[in-house]
């Protein structure tokens, strides 16, 4: 789910500043959660299927691209909602937060799916009649050891290659994701020092960390080798951090800029699917290369107001997009069920209209399923997971952090700022924590004030001056507690200092 800030009402939440859900962002999640589920059903042992699947071509057959442009989303979306809580230093808690708040949106409804498939694995051991547990290549390893990974989500870590690493196959990619938010609070120290690079650099950056998978699959159709997988998550997800970056430093109140985008989010679907058909003329495969285009497109769809990006903001597809990760999980063990029936019962052959029906029905109830699961498990469970971080804890990770201002979006503060203010504010906490509000007089209250004011800049000229004037209006007054007395020092040596 896409979401950061207040809520916003424009179909992705582009504005002076981007706040709130990016509704054409979330809706484009579903786009890519079906792309994955056509894929994997397009593996059914039935005629028809095979038929359909080859009409298509690779805009079927290529589905596992879904996964990529999961991957491209996903750093978007987490450098957009976190990057600026999490700020430009490594803190402890800020850090335990942020692990935290992933953890409870992608681990109650995984551990669900996976223990309920695993109790099916070990029925399909125990009375199945051959050694064949799962439709997969490489058959899943059954056993404690394995069982911890999988409840940690770390099975793909101390393997090569994703396949038989997973109970449900395609939580490969969880447990990469995984991976990708634990290394992500590093990562940010290096966002912050490339957030005031060009867009256009930014933007030609994102796109050139996609060229190592685009290539391989130039060169030799598929991107599988020795821990490719690592190269796909570190490379898709750094892109569309990237790619965040570039969007965050396009001046967003541009009608310019919106229709540009508007275009570019029309015109670049049209060039993935033309890639991929192209590609394969040039070989099996090649077609994947289009990979390229994500991060462009993921960017265009936060910026866009129009076409596709006020199609994926309907209500459907933002409710689509908001249960994808549900579908994501459970389409796979619904299918293994499906595809062992077709083999074990006559009365579903692959010439019987029995079969088809059930096929179809099976491939509708994914989504029924997936919102099942969704409301009944993992929204509830996030919520009852979120309660159990202290009182204290969650009102501190609520407080207002730097963000951007300003068409340009200025960013923070130099670091040398940033260690001075942070320094000051532990002064200023020492200081007044051994006294109550009531104790401290006006004038002391006023000296206290001016003792660790920082230095004003003049508002540069792409700055709002009225929000420059209310700063330092909110900077005068003098703080109720401890709290407001720490988020006026972050205004005076944050926003008004901040060089852009």
């Amino acid at each position: 789910m896409t979401r950061a800030g207040q809520q916003v009402t424009t179909p992705c939440g582009s504005r002076s500043v981007l706040t709130g859900e990016l509704k054409g962002l979330t809706g484009l999640r579903i786009v890519a959660a079906i792309w994955v589920v056509l894929f994997h059903f397009h593996f059914t042992p039935l005629p028809g299927v095979a038929e359909v699947a080859a009409t298509l071509g690779p805009l079927v057959t290529a589905g596992a691209l879904g996964v990529d442009l999961f991957f491209v989303l996903s750093g978007f979306v987490i450098a957009y909602t976190y990057m600026d809580k999490l700020g430009p230093a490594l803190r402890i808690g800020a850090t335990a937060r942020f692990v935290w708040a992933r953890a409870c949106r992608i681990w109650p409804v995984y551990a669900v799916v996976f223990h309920l498939f695993g109790l099916w694995l070990m029925a399909r051991m125990v009375f199945g009649s051959d050694s064949e547990i799962a439709f997969q290549a490489v058959q899943p390893e059954l056993g404690v050891g394995q069982y911890i990974q999988q409840l940690f989500m770390v099975q793909l870590w101390d393997n090569a290659f994703f396949d038989g690493a997973s109970w449900v196959g395609p939580t490969w990619s969880i447990s990469a994701e995984w991976l990708a938010y634990l290394l992500f609070p590093i990562g940010v120290l290096v966002l912050f020092r490339l957030r005031n690079l060009p867009a256009a650099v930014l933007g030609v950056a994102a796109v050139a960390l996609m060229a190592p998978i685009a290539w391989a699959y130039l060169s030799t159709g598929s991107p599988y080798y020795p821990w490719s997988w690592v190269v796909r998550i570190l490379c898709g997800f750094s892109a569309g951090a990237l790619m965040y970056l570039a969007v965050r430093r396009t001046r967003r109140t541009s009608s310019r800029a919106r229709r540009s985008a508007s275009t570019f989010a029309v015109i670049l679907p049209l060039m993935i699917a033309g890639g991929l058909l192209l590609g394969e003329l040039i070989g099996p495969g090649r077609g994947g290369a289009v990979i390229l285009l994500f991060p462009l497109l993921v960017g265009a769809m936060a910026l866009a107001d129009r076409g596709p990006a006020l199609a994926l903001s309907a209500p459907w597809a933002v409710y689509g997009g908001r249960i994808s990760y549900s579908l994501y999980l459970v389409h796979i063990p619904m299918f293994e069920i499906y595809w062992l029936a077709l083999r074990k019962f006559s009365i579903l052959g692959p010439d019987t209209v029995l079969a088809y029906v059930a096929g179809a029905l099976v491939l509708v109830s994914t989504i029924a399923v997936a919102a099942l699961a969704y409301h009944a498990v993992e929204e509830p469970a996030r919520r009852r997971m979120r309660k159990l971080v202290p009182a204290e804890v969650e009102s501190a990770s609520k407080a207002p952090r730097h963000r951007a201002v300003g068409g340009s979006a200025a960013g923070w503060p130099s670091v040398g700022h940033q260690t001075a203010t942070a320094a000051r504010i532990a002064a200023a906490r020492r200081t007044l924590a051994a006294r109550t509000d009531s104790e401290i007089r006006p004038a002391e209250k006023a000296a206290e004030s001016a003792e660790f004011a920082v230095p004003r800049r003049p508002a540069l000229g792409t700055r709002n001056g009225v929000l420059a004037a209310a700063l330092i209006n909110a900077q005068r007054r003098a703080p109720a507690n401890v709290d407001e007395y720490e988020r006026a020092l972050y205004v005076r040596g944050g926003y008004l200092n901040a060089g852009g």
